[in-house]
């Protein structure tokens, strides 16, 4: 539900000029989903929509540009390269171990990725735990970051 949601959010904003979130649910509701603020306001935050000026002179949504994208993944192979000291995988989990103080440093690049099948991150000192949707994604995931290594 979250991912065709997100779909139709970007679908939305390419197409029509929407302002604010107000806009955005009401357009989601034609499109037959019922979204709160709050659901609409994460969405924009994962998506990483930004508000750009329009030729009409109004700020509008709009999906950010692809380099921005690549931007975070080099960020993310950057803060994995230095901190990183270990990690591996049990069924959906992975658990990543860091150096000291940087799990949340980790956590913080990996969240801010659009990875697809990533529930959810928890972050301790020199811990991180990563909830992936199923074992296969988590050793996906592990594969990734060997070959990011």
């Amino acid at each position: 539900m979250k991912a065709s949601r997100q779909d139709a959010i970007l679908k939305i904003i390419e197409a029509n000029e929407i302002e604010n979130q107000f806009q955005l649910i009401e357009a989601l509701k034609k499109n037959g989903y019922n979204s709160t603020q709050a659901t609409v306001s994460r969405d924009i935050r994962e998506l990483r929509l930004v508000k750009e000026l329009s030729e009409g002179g109004r700020y509008r949504y709009v999906a950010p540009v692809k380099s921005e994208i690549t931007n975070s993944s080099a960020r993310l192979k950057t803060i994995l390269k230095e901190c990183l000291t270990s990690f591996d995988y049990a069924q959906n989990i992975v658990v990543i171990k860091t150096l000291p103080g940087l799990a949340s440093a980790a956590c913080s690049a990996i969240d801010g990725m659009q990875i697809k099948n990533l529930v959810g991150t928890l972050a301790g000192d020199d811990t991180a735990f990563l909830a992936m949707k199923d074992s296969e994604s988590a050793r996906q995931f592990c594969e990734e970051i060997h070959a990011i290594l």
